[in-house]
């Protein structure tokens, strides 16, 4: 499971970024419960969000679109489960723009701030 890359432009956010990035990385999460119940949980959370739609779901990886309210941009999420590290692995990237006001990386956090409870 590997990512593509952000682009240099700040909208754009993913756990597999180089760590010395800033702009682009926050880390992995860590987990002790089951991969299918914390992908089971992403979903949740995804599927509560507002503007949101799941477009891809495997045992191992939710793929989602948010589009904002009112220019009607589009993200693009990506949640996966590495069962090797147990860790929670993400990217959350515009699909437009140069900058996103800090979106993607909020978006994350607060969608990791509800599966959090259930990691462990």
């Amino acid at each position: 499971m590997n990512f593509e890359p952000c682009p240099d432009s700040p909208n754009c956010i993913s756990s597999q970024a180089d760590p010395d990035d800033a702009t682009h990385f926050l880390p992995a999460v860590k987990f002790s419960a089951a991969p299918a119940d914390v992908i089971a949980e992403v979903a949740k959370a995804i599927e509560g969000s507002s503007g949101a739609q799941i477009t891809d779901r495997s045992e191992s990886q939710v793929t989602a679109v948010f589009t904002t309210r009112f220019f009607r941009f589009k993200d693009d999420v990506t949640f996966a489960v590495d069962p090797e590290s147990n860790e929670l692995h993400f990217r959350s990237a515009s699909r437009v723009g140069h900058s996103d006001l800090g979106a993607n990386k909020k978006r994350i956090e607060a969608l990791l701030a509800r599966i959090r409870p259930v990691l462990n």
